[in-house]
């Protein structure tokens, strides 16, 4: 919560609607990772994009 709402100056619902893995990533861009970023594969990006799509299907 403290780097949250202190240190990255969230607004508290958006700390509170935040997954784990985006605090980890909003933490990571405003202060650098500490070791290789985790990169998608191609499989994983269509998996994903399957899951979420941009639009529904007509």
């Amino acid at each position: 919560m403290e780097a949250g709402l202190g240190v990255l100056r969230l607004a508290p619902c958006d700390f509170w609607a935040m997954t784990p893995r985006e605090l980890d990533a909003a933490l990571r861009g405003a202060f650098g990772a500490p070791g290789p970023a985790m990169r998608l594969g191609r499989d994983q990006l269509e998996a994903l994009m399957a899951r979420f799509p941009d639009r529904q299907k007509e």
